[in-house]
């Protein structure tokens, strides 16, 4: 194995490894859309025909929904887990983007070259860095590092309703040493960075009904519940005056931080000023006593991400509602339990229902636990070494806000422990119009890649 000559070659060949990324762009595989479906097939296709270019056995499995993609490749060393997904997020509102969002792009900014489109960043030119370093080693040694196993799939923006399912019923030949997933970001630009730990999450959503109609605000206001003003306040007695949540017993299975990987995360670059200037913001307003890393990575929160009732047109209409709504979601660390945690907030909120107050919720939503990763395996280390390597500045262990349940449920069904490594940044607007990938964060993903199949095939 020549990690050199693969280095060498990845700088050289990156132009095409950019075309094919943009030939996988283009198809707008949004898994949540049903007039998508034939798209998500066309691109599950696209990459078994890929795979199968590098001498991968590869084929696209059928689910109840989208299709799944699992390759095979034969190697020496460990047996390694590659997960990543090739479905994207919706492009609505349209009129924002500057420019089709399957129409990729390479474009000059002030940050440098960037690939725009959606899917540039989540999760497709992630998951082609890994498949790009693998073509590379392919093309200069003739064969892979390690031993495996390719498995994409076609949900994951759409809640994953195949993935379990799938585990369990190929639990077999889905088993690894270690799984490997490409769809994080790093803390700062030019830090590489390991995930450490991932927060869960909980879903709910409720109903509570006051009258049994709209009612006249002149004949009933006073005397009549207002379902608006009931909802206020319940919403108001979430949290305390320190933006603690004041749900009794919410903070059941949260633990400190360790101080050593407290100080790996004052150290790594990351520019808490810039992080909440980007978005409109002066200071953080989450717990208090706790920095803006920690409260994005190792504190639970309770938002309400959708508040409703009433006439919503333009003019007034003198009504007292019947009905107001309201979503949230809590991000989850430590031991938290979801169900445990749903029933202590349903508690809270009916508690403090008036008289003549009704409530319904929904059942149908879902909740994932926190993931710590196993750091203390030696891979980890060997990983971090390579990265620190690549982009000359050592790499950290990270937290992460947000939540893959993927790599909870290869622990949980498949025993696998997975490390977390991503390129992207902070700006790429997944999700979002404009969505774009930095074209170093392809380019130095890949020789990533490429360092960490080395290290720990060693």
């Amino acid at each position: 194995m020549t990690l050199p000559a693969t280095l060498a070659h990845i700088d050289t060949s990156l132009d095409a490894a950019l075309d094919r990324l943009t030939g996988l762009l283009r198809i707008p595989s949004i898994s949540t859309d049903p007039a998508h479906a034939g798209d998500c097939e066309a691109a599950a296709d696209w990459l078994v025909a890929d795979l199968q270019s590098l001498g991968v056995k590869a084929e696209k499995r059928a689910t109840p929904g989208r299709p799944m993609v699992v390759g095979h490749v034969e190697g020496d060393g460990p047996h390694l887990l590659f997960y990543g997904h090739y479905d994207v997020q919706p492009v609505d509102p349209l009129d924002l983007w500057h420019s089709d969002p399957f129409a990729p792009e390479i474009q000059d900014t002030d940050k440098g070259r960037v690939i725009r489109a959606r899917g540039a960043s989540d999760d497709k030119g992630q998951l082609m860095t890994f498949v790009e370093a693998c073509r590379a080693w392919q093309a200069v040694n003739g064969t892979l590092p390690c031993r495996i196993t390719f498995f994409f799939e076609g949900e994951e923006e759409s809640g994953s309703p195949s993935l379990i399912p799938f585990l369990r019923e190929n639990a077999d030949e889905l088993s690894a040493d270690l799984a490997l997933i490409c769809d994080t970001s790093m803390v700062a630009p030019g830090v590489p960075s390991i995930a450490s730990q991932l927060r869960g999450m909980l879903k709910d959503e409720f109903t509570i009904q006051g009258p049994s109609i709209d009612l006249h605000s002149g004949h009933y206001g006073g005397p009549a519940l207002n379902p608006l003003r009931e909802i206020s306040r319940i919403i108001a007695s979430f949290h305390d005056d320190q933006g603690r949540v004041a749900v009794e017993g919410f903070y059941e299975g949260v633990h400190e931080v360790p101080d050593e990987l407290l100080r790996q995360w004052q150290d790594c670059g990351f520019d808490e000023e810039e992080y909440l200037s980007s978005v409109g913001m002066t200071q953080p307003h989450g717990e208090a006593g706790y920095s803006t890393l920690v409260q994005q990575w190792a504190r639970p929160t309770l938002e309400i991400n959708g508040l409703w009732g009433g006439y919503q047109g333009a003019g007034t209409k003198t009504v007292i509602p019947s009905k107001a709504h309201c979503k949230l979601t809590c991000r989850l660390v430590g031991d938290m339990d979801p169900d445990t945690l749903r029933r202590k907030i349903r508690k809270h909120v009916e508690d403090r229902l008036s008289p003549d107050a009704k409530i319904a919720w929904n059942q149908d939503l879902d909740g994932s636990p926190a993931v710590v990763m196993n750091t203390n395996r030696p891979e980890f280390e060997a990983a971090r070494q390579a990265l620190s390597d690549e982009w000359n500045r050592e790499a950290v262990l990270t937290g992460m806000g947000g939540s893959i349940p993927v790599a909870g449920f290869f622990k949980e069904i498949l025993g696998l422990d997975a490390m977390l490594i991503g390129f992207a940044q902070e700006d790429d607007a997944i999700h979002s119009p404009n969505e774009k990938y930095n074209v170093t964060s392809f380019h130095k993903g890949i020789r990533s890649w490429a360092r960490v199949l080395d290290a720990l095939a060693r």
